[in-house]
């Protein structure tokens, strides 16, 4: 077996820890240390994960091979810059950067110098939309929420920015062809950043998206479905599983025990199929680690590469601004 990849952690807050847990537990990867601003935080990992904390963020990345950014995303273009200025491949996390025009320096930085980007939108790797992904073909109507409740934790970016962008990479990632008008409406409610928001975002092969994303709501949801030819296939993110609903025409007698549609007036019988694909019990964080590790050995494009993080955040950017258009002064 290959010799694990090297590889540093910045950030050591919630989701910082979850991504050195889970690096530590792949043979893929060497953590070789993190860093953390918080003094406390890193005593923590240290004594949780027998990981060093690094002061100094040069000192740590002149030891590796990869950098893994889990910090707020106002950071993350300086970063990403200093990592790939210095040859490093990169996992950053979502959203991408803080700008759009940020995300377009790094995508000319990571083009020049050729290295590995892959941009942590883990609900790709999600087991219930890995499972439905098969029996997606050119859904034309995809609508999606994702409630949850209110978390201080996010609120330093807006709603669309902190959950929205998630459904929006998944639709644009099914989709494959170029949005072309963008409605949106959203309301600050807890916070000064809008706390719900709503957008249609509808494309050039004449599918159209209708997104919902709140953090002030009684539950937590995240589904989403997608309404196609002869079918309907329904994800739920949150509790892992995926049902397919098909219909085809039936010639003949229809089978008495099958679940049938008569459409009247000599349009024929239409037998309706339900299926409930096999969700594999797989830690979607732990996945996107583990694919990014095989990226950088067989030098094969990341499942999530930078341009796709770019876009989504170029979408979610044309929300928000349809929602400040939207917004009474």
């Amino acid at each position: 077996m290959s010799a694990p990849i090297r590889i540093a952690v910045l950030g050591g807050g919630h989701l910082g820890r979850i991504h050195i847990q889970q690096l530590t537990q792949l043979p893929e990867w060497q953590v070789v240390g993190f860093h953390d601003p918080h003094p406390e935080k890193c005593a923590a990992l240290e004594k949780e994960f027998g990981v060093p904390a690094y002061a100094n963020v040069g000192t740590l990345l002149d030891k590796v091979e990869v950098l893994d950014i889990v910090t707020p995303t106002v950071t993350h273009a300086s970063l990403a810059t200093q990592a790939l200025d210095r040859g490093l491949h990169l996992f950053i996390e979502k959203p991408v950067t803080e700008t759009v025009a940020e995300a377009d320096s790094l995508l000319a930085l990571a083009e020049r110098t050729g290295r590995m980007v892959q941009v942590g939108h883990v609900e790709r790797f999600n087991p219930a939309f890995q499972a439905a992904l098969p029996y997606l073909a050119d859904p034309m109507f995809i609508e999606a929420h994702r409630l949850a409740q209110f978390n201080p934790r996010g609120t330093d970016v807006s709603v669309v920015l902190d959950l929205m962008i998630h459904d929006i990479d998944l639709v644009l990632h099914v989709v494959k062809s170029p949005v072309v008008s963008i409605h949106a409406s959203g309301v600050p409610v807890v916070s000064t950043t809008p706390d719900i928001t709503n957008a249609r975002i509808a494309f050039a092969n004449g599918c159209v998206a209708n997104l919902t994303a709140s953090r002030i709501s009684m539950k937590n949801m995240r589904k989403s479905r997608f309404f196609q030819h002869d079918a309907y296939i329904a994800v739920d993110l949150l509790d892992k599983s995926a049902e397919v609903v098909r219909m085809r025409t039936v010639t003949g007698e229809p089978d008495p025990f099958a679940v049938t549609i008569d459409l009247g007036e000599g349009k024929g019988i239409r037998e309706i199929s339900f299926e409930k694909p096999e969700v594999s019990p797989v830690n979607a964080i732990r996945e996107e680690l583990r694919a990014f590790a095989a990226s950088i050995r067989s030098g094969t494009p990341p499942a999530v590469p930078l341009k796709d993080g770019a876009e989504a955040l170029r979408v979610a950017h044309a929300i928000l601004e349809q929602i400040a258009k939207n917004t009474p002064v």
